[in-house]
């Protein structure tokens, strides 16, 4: 294999831009907590990339038969033989470990964090998958710590602040994982996933469901207004989209209709760094606890 080859499959594997998603969220944790550190933020975007590659390739080894199954994984490094099972298991422990270690530099609480986030993705979510849908539930707190280790990197603490930014993201991941899901769900089901928060699968109930949390976001997604640590712009501009992100998840609820979920899909990847920077670049640092 042609050296191109392998960094494609390495890429592949640890689900680079997935990861490089995930990071942004930390950043914008970090900044709104007040850090301005280069380093610190330089440890903060690499380690964290390192983890969250390490949780998405011990999800690829863990699911490797199942991957074979499902059209949008059977391209993977592992059920294509690109990468042997050694090899793969290397590139996770050199990242989890690397990565932990930088997140170390920042403080204990961040690489708390973030090893906390790989084993409750891989050894919790991941198993639960093709138990139940509660599954969902329970990879919606990895899923939220990205912000929350952005700010604990900038405060060296649990606080208020990066709980309230804790809480937004989980919210976010019931609407975002759904729509996936509802978009994926014959090849989930091909793998033997029911992930939809209906047994009846993509029904109006499920649809029902993704309609309220989406609801419910809007509200979490004003606590830093109504804690005075942002200004009226992100009060107006957070009803807004917030507003727009719910009508699309109630049209998805009118239609039951494919499309309809994929535009909620790729919207719900729009909202979440939209509303995130939109607290740091309205953020007012005198209200911010320190």
């Amino acid at each position: 294999m042609s050296i191109g080859a392998k960094i494609k499959s390495y890429i592949s594997f640890t689900k680079f831009r997935l990861s490089a998603l995930v990071v942004v969220s930390a950043l914008s944790g970090y900044l709104f907590a007040r850090g301005h550190d280069s380093f610190q933020i330089f440890l903060l975007l690499v380690g964290g990339l390192l983890v969250t590659a390490a949780s998405n390739g011990s999800n690829q080894i863990w699911e490797k038969d199942l991957d074979k199954l499902m059209k949008r994984t059977a391209g993977r490094p592992l059920p294509q033989n690109q990468m042997s099972l050694s090899e793969a298991y290397t590139v996770v422990i050199v990242c989890l470990v690397v990565g932990t270690f930088m997140l170390y530099q920042i403080n204990l609480y961040s690489a708390i964090l973030g090893l906390s986030a790989y084993i409750s993705y891989v050894f919790l979510y991941t198993p639960l998958k093709r138990v139940t849908p509660w599954a969902v539930f329970v990879g919606a707190f990895p899923g939220a710590i990205p912000p929350m280790l952005g700010a604990v990197a900038a405060t060296g603490k649990f606080d208020l602040v990066a709980g309230v930014l804790f809480f937004v993201q989980f919210i976010w991941q019931f609407p975002h994982f759904w729509a996936i899901a509802w978009v994926a769900f014959d090849d989930y089901k091909a793998g033997g996933f029911a992930l939809l928060p209906s047994k009846l699968g993509k029904s109006k109930n499920s649809a029902f469901q993704i309609a309220i949390y989406s609801l419910i976001l809007i509200p979490f997604s004003l606590l830093p207004w109504v804690l005075n640590w942002t200004g009226t712009v992100s009060l107006v501009i957070a009803c807004v989209i917030g507003g727009l992100f719910f009508l699309q998840s109630y049209k998805l609820f009118m239609t039951c209709e494919d499309k309809d979920a994929r535009t909620l899909m790729f919207a719900s990847f729009i909202y979440l760094p939209i509303i995130q920077f939109l607290y740091v670049f309205d953020k007012i640092d005198a209200a911010i606890p320190k």
